[in-house]
């Protein structure tokens, strides 16, 4: 009798230790399902936005002259290339190298910008290949589909003391091997005896726009490449004349043109603007370029603003402007700066 009572006993104990784990779990699914339907999906922000405050690239600024960037957009990095004299301690201008990446909380809104001074090995060899005994200024990167090249372009001071442009070229790095980098050559179909430097193509490649003061003062010019003649063979053919674009020229010095999709950035000290040169642009609307618009004291102050570059990622709904300045407030000289910025899409 006891035996069996016991085992009843045990019975019920189970039983109660079931019921009791089959409530717990049903509440706490409910809990979970409950909490599920308060939070949600736990993305608000699917896009990022670049910040429209100025910020002054502390990291990678120096004491004394930062300025003339190139962008080379590799996935959520961009590593940028630029000149500056801090190894001469404010003499020569050499090429430098860095990168600048970002990250955005999708959860929160919050964004983050992060840089710093780079030894990539293939970009060291690229800057060691590109770097003269004078001045380096300008570098301009791309890559060409329409011969597979990379390109890096840059303006040096010559024998006569005028700058020219150059270009070295390559192919695409790939896995650890470094390819060859070709050059400098200089770029003989737009070379003059004067000073002709900061060369930007259009998003077809089939348009190269720069500045020169060959006729006076610094304006802007355009020379349109041949149908499917390679970059570099247009870059080496013999000099021809270029146009002004009259619609972007005024009496000051233009210059820096730099160009995305259908945007000019480009600096100008011409009358009107807050002081020394100021950053302006201009749409391509209707088969011209349409009358330039000052950035506006956002972005430029009464000192000098100089070489606006336009830069992009997949994953932020804006696009930011960098360029170079030397007013109040920075590390010393000309700094480089950061800003997200909206342009016009028509």
């Amino acid at each position: 009798m006891d035996s069996l009572l016991k085992i009843i006993i045990s019975m019920k104990r189970s039983s109660y230790n079931y019921f009791t784990m089959l409530v717990f779990s049903i509440v706490l699914i409910s809990l979970f399902l409950t909490d599920c339907k308060k939070t949600g999906n736990p993305i608000k922000f699917p896009k990022g936005t670049f910040p429209d405050t100025v910020i002054n690239i502390l990291d990678i600024n120096s004491s004394y002259d930062d300025y003339n960037l190139a962008l080379y957009q590799l996935n959520a990095a961009s590593p940028i290339v630029f000149s500056s004299n801090r190894k001469s301690s404010g003499g020569q201008f050499d090429l430098e190298q860095a990168i600048i990446t970002f990250v955005f909380d999708q959860t929160n809104g919050s964004f983050v910008m992060d840089a710093a001074m780079t030894y990539d090995p293939f970009l060291t060899k690229l800057i060691n290949k590109a770097v003269t005994p004078t001045n380096d200024f300008g570098p301009y990167r791309l890559f060409s589909s329409i011969d597979g090249f990379e390109y890096l372009i840059l303006s040096s001071v010559n024998s006569q003391g005028n700058l020219d442009l150059f270009y070295l070229k390559n192919f695409p790095v790939n896995g650890s091997s470094l390819p060859d980098v070709d050059g400098p050559y200089p770029v003989k179909l737009l070379n003059t005896s004067f000073n002709d430097a900061y060369l930007s193509l259009d998003q077809n490649q089939d348009s190269a726009y720069f500045t020169s003061d060959r006729d006076g003062n610094f304006d802007i010019y355009v020379h349109s490449r041949p149908n499917e003649m390679p970059l570099a063979r247009w870059f080496n053919s013999d000099f021809t004349t270029s146009v002004k674009v009259d619609s972007i020229n005024s009496s000051g010095d233009d210059k820096c043109p730099m160009i995305y999709k259908k945007i000019m950035v480009f600096t100008s000290n011409r009358p009107g603007g807050l002081g020394g040169y100021d950053l302006y642009y201009s749409v391509f609307r209707n088969g011209k370029w349409n009358l330039p618009v000052n950035f506006g004291p956002g972005i430029n102050t009464s000192s000098d603003e100089f070489r606006p570059v336009i830069g992009y990622n997949p994953d932020f709904k804006n696009n930011y402007l960098m360029f170079s300045s030397n007013r109040p407030g920075g590390k010393g000289g000309f700094d480089l700066y950061f800003a997200g910025m909206k342009f016009p899409e028509k």
